[in-house]
């Protein structure tokens, strides 16, 4: 299988450790097609005289790699495409991928009417040669790395200038050639868009690399959707609680609109769900007690925080999940009911007193949960390390499972995390990619996966969750699995999105459950060790039992966990459950 991604703008160091966890773990082939901020790279060979200038002074990063070649700029308007295929382990197999690699620039290029050809002696992709005036318009640096006997895999590829801003090549010497200038097509002439170049390399690539099928997932809609209906008052906005009339549409439903869904086609905010979603209040003995054990520790839930429809059965069986660093969020995700109101400063004694309530209630598997803290400089992260060290002092035995933001993908950051050693690293990627700036503004695909293939690499059990009912197609839901199993996550979770209320991305169908169990197969032949899918899983569902699981099919990595698991938000005040609509 090839796998096609194209991932719009990601930083460059996200992405070259997101090609490194592709090349050693994914057994599929990928494409990835992308932008960078603005960013100088160093080749291994590259002459740090050949860097004329700082680049901090423009704006720019500058960044050391592991690819072959001098110094080249990466920014807005520049496609870079990135192969991670698999070659023969055989001397020729590296030039032979970098002159593949060309043809499919030149090839591409030809079909936008562009003349493009190789320069004798110069890398990359070149117009004007038969002019006797060569002009550099695409940059190519490669790197393979043997990753089994007899087996090769490719990391970093292409760099076209499409529109990008040519002044940032004057601060180099690009790719160590004073000689000859540095072009676009734009520069040329060319008025092919962006989405239009991308379009003609992804099909030339996937003639070049495809083998027997090719799979491709998009950050968003190749081409522009209708824009929403005018709203006037002879034609005014479907009636929505909370709403006016007359107002624009709001951004969360525009931009649900962008990626290719009809907000106003969806499942109705009173519609009466199915027989599969419906939960019992069962509120026994168990319930009354963890209950009474949460206020008397000054703690609150998850649970509540978030109107989770388990909140019933899984404090029946003596498990909740620890919330910390506040209860409010500074993110607005279209799906969650978790207070975005401004944050409040963080509670220093909070870790110890979560670490208290593990050790009271005798938890053998905790679960703590965060809200984001964007305008913390470390994203929070140095209080989940400190709620892990806390919760190891008191009771060594209790294994931990932490749910993280992405700390802005922030490395000394999310190493402060990895470095204090859970047992169980859990990112939600939440969706998938054609809906993720419709469902999560703030965050990002691949993003998301860096954060999971980073935690794999400090050595850790890397765990991700998904929502479905948002507009997915099934195919899309079976690309995500195979991305998380790609970058090495062992445990999946997948469930049903319920709309907390009339100001929330609206439900566009209901999966049944066999929809789901079918889901889990696919993810376990992908190679996820686990994958917990029913209406009803949320992130922390059946969360013993899954890392059981999971421990059980890695062979016992994670040792065995007994006892009742427990995760709990520990804000100021506590609510009582919400109603989930």
């Amino acid at each position: 299988m090839l796998r096609v991604r194209r991932l719009g703008v990601v930083p460059y160091t996200e992405a070259f450790d997101l090609q490194h966890a592709l090349a050693r773990r994914a057994d599929d082939d990928y494409l990835l097609f992308l932008e960078h901020p603005h960013v100088y790279t160093l080749g291994v060979r590259a002459d740090p005289a050949h860097v004329l200038r700082d680049p901090a002074s423009v704006g720019a990063e500058l960044v050391p790699t592991d690819r072959g070649g001098d110094v080249t700029y990466h920014g807005p308007g520049q496609l870079v495409v990135y192969p991670i295929v698999t070659l023969d382990d055989d001397p020729s197999a590296g030039p032979a991928h970098v002159h593949r690699l060309e043809q499919v620039t030149i090839d591409a290029l030809a079909d936008l009417g562009v003349d493009a050809q190789r320069h004798e002696g110069y890398p990359g992709v070149w117009t004007g040669v038969g002019s006797g005036q060569p002009r550099k318009v695409a940059a190519i640096g490669v790197r393979t790395v043997r990753v089994a006997e007899g087996r090769r895999r490719t990391l970093h590829g292409l760099a076209l200038n499409v529109e990008c801003d040519l002044g940032m090549f004057g601060h180099i010497v690009p790719c160590g050639i004073a000689e000859y200038p540095v072009t676009s097509l734009r520069a040329e002439g060319v008025v092919a868009t962006m989405d239009e170049v991308l379009e003609a390399v992804v099909s030339r690539a996937a003639a070049a690399w495809g083998t027997e099928a090719t799979e491709r997932q998009d950050v968003r809609l190749r081409t522009p959707t209708a824009p929403a209906p005018a709203r006037t008052a002879e034609h005014p906005a479907p009636a929505r609680a909370g709403s006016v009339s007359l107002s624009p549409e709001r951004p969360l439903l525009r931009r649900l609109r962008q990626a290719g869904e009809d907000p106003d086609a969806g499942v109705p905010l009173r519609a009466r769900k199915p027989e599969w979603l419906r939960v019992p209040a069962r509120i026994g003995e168990g319930y009354l007690t963890l209950g009474r054990t949460v206020r008397e520790l000054g703690l609150a839930t998850v649970c509540e925080e978030a109107g989770c429809p388990n909140i019933f059965e899984c404090w029946a069986d003596g498990t909740a999940t620890f919330m910390i660093n506040g209860s409010r969020c500074t993110r607005a995700c279209g799906f969650c009911l978790v207070d975005t109101r401004h944050p409040l400063p963080l509670d220093p004694g909070e870790p110890e007193r979560v670490a208290e309530a593990v050790e009271q209630m005798a938890l053998e598997h905790a679960v703590v949960t965060c809200v984001a803290r964007d305008d913390l400089p470390d994203g929070g992260a140095g209080a989940i390390a400190e709620t892990i060290e806390s919760i190891r002092r008191r009771r060594p035995s209790t294994t931990v499972e932490v749910l993280i933001s992405d700390c802005k993908g922030d490395v000394p950051s999310l190493q402060r995390v990895f470095d204090a050693g859970p047992d169980i690293l859990n990112h939600n990627v939440e969706t998938v990619a054609r809906l993720q700036r419709a469902v999560r503004p703030s965050a990002g695909y691949a993003r998301s996966l860096t954060v999971l293939a980073r935690a794999v690499d400090a050595g850790l059990v890397a765990k991700s969750g998904l929502m479905v009912g948002l507009g997915e197609r099934e195919d899309e839901v079976l690309g995500t699995l195979a991305d998380l199993a790609a970058v090495g996550v062992s445990i999946a979770t997948i469930g049903q999105y319920l709309r907390p209320s009339a100001d929330h991305l609206p439900v566009a169908r209901w999966w049944t459950p066999d929809e789901l169990a079918a889901l889990a197969a696919a993810g376990k032949s992908f190679g996820l060790a686990h994958v917990e899918a029913s209406p009803l899983t949320r992130s922390s569902y059946h969360a013993k039992q899954a890392a059981d699981a999971a421990g059980a099919a890695s062979s016992g990595a994670l040792g065995e966990v007994r006892g009742p698991a427990v995760a709990v938000p520990v804000p100021q005040r506590v609510r009582r459950p919400a109603r989930v609509r």
